[in-house]
Formats: C-alpha cells, structure tokens, sequence
C-alpha cells in the first residue's frame, strides 16, 4: 500500500512512528509538529511552540506523549491525547538534534549541536547528566 502524505514545508526533520496505532509524526523546518495516520494519509492533529526548526520527535512507549527538541534549544513533552505541552527541558546552548524516550525509566534522552548528550528525568524536569567530550555537533544517540 502507497500512502502519499502532503504538507507545506521546505523539510521533514524528525519521523516517529506510534508503537501501536497507524500514526507518524513529522517535525518540520516550519517548527510545526504533525501527527498523521499513515493508513489514510490523513492529518490528525498539529502542535507549535517551538521557535524555528524542530529537528528531533519521539513517541513514549506507554504512555499518551510525545517529546520534542528543536532550534531553539528547548526540549517540549505533549500530551497528544489532551493536545497540550506538558513539560519543557531548557540547558542546551544549541540545537537540539535528537530526543528520545527511555523505554522504562522517566528519562529522556538528547542529543545537541552544543557536543553534548543529556539526559533528563521529564516526571521532575531534571537533568541529571551531561554527557561531553565531543568535538564536533552530537547528531544522534
């Protein structure tokens, strides 16, 4: 089945598939987030509040969330069933490249321009480590 997906933006960033249902998100260059069926090709939802591009998207195994990192440094937790932000994680000095979810504990993890890894407690909004060394941008975890 070929499903053909249609939106206004200069680039797709980030992809997360839903470990259950049919849905993908999609981060955007535009810095908007979209959530979409993918057995339709229907869009479902959008979220903003990032500044600039949203660069790394992921959704939690369990739980109705999502989390988000962009260029303006910030980490963004929703809650897609109630569509609201539920959390922001700031310490990054640069963009945020990749967010993920830990597949048991509260974490998340991230990764930055700023050469550095972190990772966050989203249930206290807690960085707990920061992982450095790097020479160069932290593209992915």
């Amino acid at each position: 089945m070929l499903v053909k997906f249609e939106t206004k933006s200069q680039r797709v960033k980030g992809l997360s598939f839903h470990p259950n249902r049919p849905w993908i998100l999609a981060s955007l260059h535009s810095g908007e987030i979209q959530l979409w069926d993918y057995r339709i090709g229907t869009l479902i939802d959008k979220f903003e509040d990032h500044e600039g591009p949203v660069r790394g998207i992921n959704f939690h195994l369990n739980q109705p969330l999502f989390v988000s990192g962009g260029d303006d440094y910030k980490i963004n937790g929703w809650n897609y069933k109630t569509k609201k932000k539920i959390f922001q994680l700031k310490g990054h000095l640069d963009y945020v490249r990749t967010v993920s979810f830990h597949h048991e504990l509260t974490w998340v993890l991230s990764t930055s321009d700023d050469q550095t890894i972190r990772i966050w407690n989203y249930l206290s909004r807690q960085q707990l480590t920061i992982l450095t060394g790097h020479s160069h941008y932290v593209m992915c975890a």
